[in-house]
């Protein structure tokens, strides 16, 4: 076996986990170049290659597996700069993307602009064609009508055409006959999404807004990916590289770049499957689960060690997209957040210095102050030995910027406006997580919490005591964690189609055959991974609701059957009832439910790691104690014990106030708190109160 790794790229670092061919875990972290990201990525896995004594070359030709974790579809939404795009749709839903429902963010703000506009106007072209629900042509499609409006997108600029038709994901013919078309008076196009390969369902606005979001993304995701794919194939890598998906999954590029609006979101995704991994190990089953990297906070919830996940009313940066997805709920909040005061009030983020220029005390032309320039005028990070002993922190830059940007304008010494960055910003880390835990009637005081992310352990202390939360789970490879989820990750394949009819009136052997012809076209996007048959498994869903409704659940399939039989469609109207009665609260067992689409998915298990991360050498946690840093606990600064946390072995115990430095990261532990490091590699952190 040759080396593993997985790479995931944040907003301020590029992480890298590596699985060694002797099952050891090796970390390592590079500035993300928001530039040309997959420089950064290559520039990680030359420091990986020097750790291991070899070039760049020789690393990459022993490479096996690379994994990686992409936020290039999330930074595409918020930085604005995917392709000019244009749309097809039918007669009289020009402007559906803008009705979105009635739906409005802020519902009481009047004079509040609408989300930046995917497709303008003129660029969206009604054509007239159309279907009913059944799939019939009600009216042929209007092929001059499609020619004159690509020609039209062409002069316009676009490079990009989403389809959507009504119904064509009960009959795509119109569809597919419009790609044709494009194609014919737009060879050069970029890329063309087709609603009915994007989201083969209704409704229709979730239809549009998710191939509108795809079409816009996948340009220059197939260009950051193909990139990245050439620079490690002329590196000598000859081997997969596989992608993760917003619903815990990976598949190779190929797979995503036609599905591209499925990374959005993926990036936090890893870091769950992280957690559930590495909280499984501990026996914990039930957690709430926190990455503060440099730009933000992730917070996501796990019951009985499976990851929640969303697969209705996903919105992401201001558009929906109507995919299963990790649920995951992010703020601005992380290490490089900006510190400033308006109007007499200090606020910390959501706008983030990033890793160019970065925060005051990383010397590399940063001025703003920063959460991370907090924790060094605090004393909880090592100023001589930051980032695996990279960097030195300037801890006179750091006050400079504070003194200038918060401690002045407050009237505050710069130490008690150091503190209070520090109390902004643990607020606003505890009311995201109070958000998602309330939407699920779930109290954070009967969870354990698991932090990680190169600055979650510097704040999980904090985190615990203002959540009342008793257990946290910190594991040693927290700095590089969601690069870590990807090694633990498994092949996934999320398929729907299109039936829509009452389920009394469902037919099983219609039901068969679409269930059937997904499985053929899932085991056909599989094959380029040759996984032992043994390894995949498939299960089936109705995806039902009540009549009337807008959004459907996906209820399993008896067995996970393909071929399905009249007791199985009954055992599917009971199973519905039930899981909408303990979900939403209530259920209407007198009604039949409405069958809107069948869906499949399939999962290729992978080889996860043995352990996650290496022991040291001592257990008697005393005689790794390196010194002392002066550390505010609060209310004053307090000598606190320093342990070099590389040497510290299972069953170290510390009892707070101490500081563990790991090489990207330290664990604060609070002067009424102890932390134990267990066997599989997580340091066990309890709250005495």
């Amino acid at each position: 076996m040759g080396y593993r790794v997985g790479i995931d790229v944040g907003g301020t670092f590029t992480d890298l986990i590596c699985l060694t061919p002797d099952g050891l875990i090796v970390l390592d972290k590079t500035a993300t170049t928001p530039d040309d990201r997959s420089q950064g990525v290559m520039n990680g896995l030359a420091l990986l290659a020097d750790r291991f004594g070899l070039s760049l070359g020789d690393f990459c030709q022993r490479l096996d597996l690379v994994a990686h974790g992409t936020t290039t579809a999330d930074n595409t939404m918020i930085e604005q700069d995917g392709a000019a795009t244009g749309l097809l749709t039918t007669e009289g839903h020009r402007d559906e993307i803008e009705l979105r429902r009635g739906y409005k963010e802020e519902i009481w703000d009047a004079a509040a602009p609408p989300p930046f506009a995917i497709a303008r106007r003129r660029a969206r072209i009604a054509i007239p064609e159309r279907l009913d629900h059944e799939g019939n042509v009600v009216m042929a499609l209007d092929e001059d009508a499609v020619r004159v409006g690509v020609r039209r997108l062409k002069k316009l600029g676009c490079t990009s055409i989403a389809v959507c038709f009504l119904y064509s994901f009960v009959n795509p013919e119109h569809e597919l006959r419009a790609a044709e078309l494009i194609r014919e008076e737009f060879p050069d196009v970029d890329h063309i999404s087709l609603s009915h390969e994007v989201l083969p369902k209704a409704p229709e606005f979730e239809r549009v807004s998710t191939t509108l979001v795809n079409a816009y993304v996948a340009p220059k995701l197939a260009g950051y990916l193909g990139t990245l794919a050439e620079s490690l194939r002329r590196a000598g890598y000859g081997g997969q590289l596989l992608i993760m998906q917003a619903t815990g999954g990976v598949m190779t590029p190929e797979y995503v770049t036609s599905r591209a609006v499925t990374l959005l979101g993926s990036g936090p995704a890893a870091g769950v499957l992280g957690a559930a991994h590495a909280a499984g190990a501990a026996g914990v089953g039930d957690f709430v689960s926190v990455d503060m990297g440099g730009t933000s906070y992730d917070v996501g919830l796990v019951r009985g060690g499976t990851p929640e996940i969303s697969t209705f009313w996903n919105w992401r940066h201001r558009y929906y997209v109507d995919i299963p997805m990790v649920d995951v709920q992010a703020v601005g909040a992380g290490g490089g957040s900006i510190a400033h005061v308006v109007a007499g009030t200090l606020q910390v983020g959501p706008e983030s210095a990033g890793s160019q220029p970065g925060p005051a005390c990383y010397g590399r032309g940063g001025t703003q102050a920063t959460v991370t320039d907090a924790d060094v005028v605090l004393g909880y990070l090592p100023t001589g030995s930051f980032a695996g002993g990279r960097m030195t922190l300037d801890v006179e830059a750091a006050r400079a910027a504070i003194q200038r940007d918060v401690a002045g304008p407050l009237g505050l010494d710069v130490v008690a406006a150091a503190w209070g960055i520090e109390r902004v910003v643990n607020a606003t880390m505890a009311d995201a997580v109070r958000r998602v835990l309330s939407t699920r009637g779930v109290d954070p005081r009967e969870l354990a919490l698991v932090a990680y992310g190169g600055n979650g352990p510097v704040h999980a202390w904090a985190q615990a005591e203002a959540l009342g939360i008793d257990r946290v789970l910190i594991p040693r490879s927290a700095p590089a964690f969601s690069a870590l989820g990807l090694l633990v990750a498994d092949y996934v394949i999320d398929l729907s189609r299109a039936y829509v009819t009452s389920l009394g009136d469902a037919d099983p052997l219609r039901i068969t055959r679409e269930l059937a012809a997904l499985v053929d076209t899932a085991t056909k996007e599989l094959a380029p991974a040759a996984l032992d048959p043994a390894r995949v498994t498939m299960t089936t869903y109705a995806n039902l609701c009540y009549p009337g409704q807008n959004f459907d659940m996906s209820v399993p399939v008896p067995d996970g059957r393909v071929e399905l039989t009249d007791a199985d469609v009954a055992v599917l109207a009971k199973r519905f009832h039930a899981m909408h009665e303990d979900d939403r609260g209530y259920g209407f067992r007198d009604r039949t439910p409405q069958l809107r689409s069948l869906r499949l998915v399939v999962t290729g298990t992978t080889t996860k790691p043995d352990h996650l991360a290496e022991q040291g050498d001592i257990a008697a946690a005393a005689s790794a104690c390196i010194g002392s840093r002066d550390t505010w606990w609060g209310e004053s600064f307090v000598p606190t014990a320093v342990y070099d946390g590389p040497r510290l072995a299972a069953g170290a115990t510390i009892t707070g106030p101490a500081l563990i430095d790991e090489p990207f990261t330290v664990i604060a532990v609070a002067p009424n708190q102890s932390v134990t490091l267990d066997p599989n590699g997580n340091y066990d952190l309890r709250v005495t109160r």
